[in-house]
């Protein structure tokens, strides 16, 4: 598969819920310290040895640090910006009419935004002033925030089955559980002693989910019986940045390192390190698997770098 270069350094990839060979592409200059950002909406060519087409750029005042599809409208993308907005693009309209919507309400960097893949008309974000935010395409302000972690939240995503469920991994080392009918967190998970950078939930039990550490390891919950994990897994060098679980295997998860690496998981059998992929010469930061193509996944990193590979084969060949 083709390589694409960014001018700046990547921060996260997704897959397009409509489009097989589509992606975006999160980028932030000067390693998303200080800076201005670009999202790369890019197809996949048809023949490996051909380079991608990028379909679409937005440039931005500050990185862009995540980036959502829309479960509802094929042309519309949700960004996690530094400067504490979300930012809402179309890309059935011209670069001039973009942002369509910029949400200025968090107070710190935006990390994460997830939309909701059940009820398709709404979606959160996750700030580095401790807080989640639920939003409706339709509204101007946050529908409501949700403010019980005592840390940045790194992460926030829906649960792929429950409408109204969703997590959120925070700095503060814990894992929340949340329905946005309660008034609170139904439930808190303490999965590590060291910050939490990542979780997200098997696409196949609505009871499992797994968070990602700055102590190396991801870990596997049945959050029915949350006082253990099901499974630890080790073998990143360093702090694990991003997890993904599979849209079509139960127990296959892929991760990404500031070890540079992205490492591929079964955590149902005793070896549960099936794939470890080196490609990347900087952090590597972004992960993610296609809905749409079965073992389709793809990377990028501080190397300003972007992979997309078919999982078993080098990423690097063409």
């Amino acid at each position: 598969m083709p390589v694409f270069k960014t001018p700046f350094n990547g921060y996260s990839v997704k897959f397009s819920p409509f489009y097989e060979s589509r992606i975006a592409v999160a980028t932030a200059q000067n390693f998303g310290i200080l800076g201005n950002g670009r999202i790369h909406v890019l197809d996949l060519p048809p023949s490996p040895s051909s380079p991608f087409t990028e379909v679409a750029s937005f440039d931005t005042a500050d990185g862009v640090y995540d980036l959502t599809w829309s479960e509802s409208h094929d042309s519309l993308l949700i960004a996690a910006i530094a400067d504490g907005s979300v930012k809402i693009y179309d890309l059935s309209l011209p670069p001039t009419a973009n942002p369509i919507r910029s949400l200025q309400e968090h107070t710190r960097e935006v990390q994460s935004v997830d939309y909701n893949p059940v009820r398709r008309d709404s979606f959160i974000s996750s700030s580095w002033d401790d807080s989640v935010k639920l939003w409706t395409l339709d509204r101007p302000t946050s529908v409501r925030t949700f403010h019980e972690h005592a840390y940045c939240v790194y992460s926030a995503v829906w649960n792929p089955r429950h409408a109204d469920v969703f997590a959120s991994a925070s700095g503060d080392c814990t894992l929340r559980i949340w329905d946005v009918r309660e008034p609170g967190s139904t439930m808190v998970i303490a999965a590590h002693d060291l910050e939490i950078l990542s979780c997200d939930w098997n696409k196949y039990d609505d009871c499992c989910i797994a968070t990602a550490s700055v102590d190396k390891t991801v870990r596997v919950w049945d959050v029915r019986t949350y006082r253990t994990p099901l499974a630890v897994l080790s073998g990143h060098g360093y702090a694990v940045r991003k997890l993904k679980f599979s849209p079509h295997a139960r127990s296959f998860l892929v991760s990404c390192s500031y070890d540079m690496t992205v490492c591929a998981w079964d955590y149902m059998v005793e070896d549960a390190l099936i794939g470890r992929y080196d490609h990347h010469t900087e952090f590597a930061v972004g992960v993610d698997m296609s809905v749409l193509v079965e073992g389709l996944m793809a990377s990028t990193g501080w190397d300003e770098l972007v992979y997309v590979w078919q999982h078993g084969t080098d990423p690097r060949a063409v």
